[in-house]
Parts: structure tokens; C-alpha cells; sequence
């Protein structure tokens, strides 16, 4: 097992289908403004959560495809804050993809830093686990949101963006070790 090469092989097919959504619909979501943007992101995690409890989905499509539209809502939503939403499309599909890969670099630092101090403690948990962590982490954003950005001791939205990433790829990362599992 290693967390960083799993974890560069998860994005490299996270960022496959941002680039491929870019393909289809260019940057549309700079019109989004923060709060669509974490709303998105509950939707996703809204649904994963409904279909770790029922067990069945109704449009045949399972979760893991909702763990890689947290990963990249994350990663708009982190652009969004770092560059404000726009009332057009002002950015070129190279320049998304640019800033996609620097966030994305930095919030993989950030997990290596968080994944030595905890001991990889990630490998341990339930998915189910990570889903209701996502959920709490957008229910704060959302307080933050609502509060203007301001927190009076915890982290900002960014720190909480980057978390919620994070937590989406080791959902992804434990599914690809499943899938292995069962194919040996």
C-alpha cells in the first residue's frame, strides 16, 4: 500500500473527467458562486449517503461516481474562493487545469501531512464513515457561508474543501482496492 501513488492514481481519473466535462461545457461553473458550489457538493454527498442506507439506486448508477464529483466540486470550489465567481466565463480550459493541479498538489501535501500525523488511520474506517464526515464538513461550510466566511476558532472554508477532497479520495482509493480484491 502507498497512500501517495493510490492517491495519484484516483485523481489522475478524477481530473480525466474534469477535463472531459471541460471538453463538453469549457469553465461554466466560474458564474458559480461558493454557496452553489458547496451545495453541489451536498447533493452528491446527500446521495451517497441515501444509497449506502437503502442499498439500491433507482437510476442504476452506484456512488463512486459521486466521490469524484466531491473531489472535483472541491477543487471549484477551492478556485471559486481563491479567485471569486465571475458573471462569465473568464478562464481558459488550460488555465482551469492549471489551477486544478496546484490545488489539488497542495491539498495532497496537505493529506500527507495529516495522513503521517494520524498514522493512516483512514485505512481503518468505513466509507459510510467518510460519507457522514463529508456531510459534516459541508454542514459547517455552510454555517461559515452563512456567517459571512467568519469562524471564530475553527478552520475556513478552504481547509474544510481540502478535507472533504481528501476524505472522497480514500473513498475512491478503498473501492479500487475492493475492486482488485475481487478480481484476484
Amino acid at each position: 500500500m502507498n497512500t501517495s501513488k493510490e492517491y495519484d492514481e484516483v485523481i489522475a481519473q478524477c481530473r480525466k473527467l474534469f477535463v472531459d466535462k471541460m471538453k463538453d461545457y469549457g469553465p461554466s461553473w466560474r458564474i458559480l458562486r461558493p454557496q452553489s458550489v458547496t451545495d453541489q457538493m451536498f447533493i452528491k454527498a446527500k446521495r451517497i449517503r441515501t444509497l449506502e442506507i437503502n442499498g439500491e439506486s433507482r437510476v442504476g448508477e452506484d456512488m463512486w461516481p459521486e466521490f469524484v464529483g466531491i473531489v472535483n466540486y472541491g477543487v471549484i470550489g477551492l478556485i471559486q474562493l481563491s479567485r471569486g465567481c465571475s458573471y462569465s466565463i473568464d478562464m481558459t480550459t488550460d488555465e482551469a487545469l492549471k489551477l486544478y493541479d496546484e490545488l489539488i498538489g497542495a491539498t495532497k501535501r496537505l493529506m500527507l501531512d495529516k495522513n503521517t500525523d494520524y498514522s493512516e488511520a483512514w485505512r481503518d474506517m468505513r466509507v459510510s464513515s467518510f460519507t457522514d464526515i463529508i456531510l459534516t464538513k459541508i454542514l459547517r461550510v455552510k454555517e461559515i457561508e452563512d456567517n459571512n466566511g467568519t469562524t471564530l476558532v475553527s478552520e475556513g472554508i478552504d481547509a474544510n474543501y481540502q478535507d472533504m477532497i481528501n476524505y472522497a479520495v480514500f473513498a475512491l482509493i478503498k473501492h479500487a482496492e475492493d475492486q482488485q480484491a475481487c478480481s484476484h
